[in-house]
């Protein structure tokens, strides 16, 4: 992916979280939550997502730098089930 010139500002990247149809579930980062999550409901995402088909979108927050994004997603993906829903909607804590 090229570097943003001066004159187009850096993307915001988003922390989202998905919750597929056995329960479980995804947490990942993208630009454009709205455009990946169809990817993954059209099996164009994840291996996971493909594996589990996603339900629904449960939650996503905008967390700024590709490098935040990838560290709160690696947060939250250690989180037990039951906190990581709340974390997403966290903002520093992830």
């Amino acid at each position: 992916m090229p570097a943003p010139s001066a004159a187009e500002p850096a993307p915001i990247w988003h922390l989202y979280l998905i919750e597929c149809i056995d329960g479980s579930y995804y947490t990942g980062v993208t630009t454009d939550v709205e455009r990946r999550f169809a990817q993954h409901l059209n099996g164009d995402g994840a291996r996971y997502t493909r594996a589990h088909k996603p339900l629904r979108l449960l939650a996503s927050r905008a967390v700024g730098t590709r490098s935040a994004a990838l560290q709160a997603e690696l947060a939250v993906k250690r989180l037990p089930k039951e906190a990581k829903l709340s974390a997403v909607f966290t903002s520093d804590d992830v």
